[in-house]
């Protein structure tokens, strides 16, 4: 998954849907979302965007 595709992911989350349901939608496990969390959380999609 791209970094783009992983704030995207955090900012569904941000909006209510809960980690749960977003592990289950993308096939994913929780430690993975909380990992995202930790090291994408605070960042924008342009910040991203900037730092490649």
């Amino acid at each position: 998954m791209t970094e783009h595709q992983v704030v995207s992911i955090l900012k569904e989350a941000e909006a209510g849907i809960s980690v749960k349901e977003l592990c289950r939608k993308y096939d994913m496990g929780n430690s993975t979302f909380y990992k995202w969390q930790e090291k994408y959380g605070s960042m924008e999609s342009s910040y991203i965007k900037r730092l490649k």
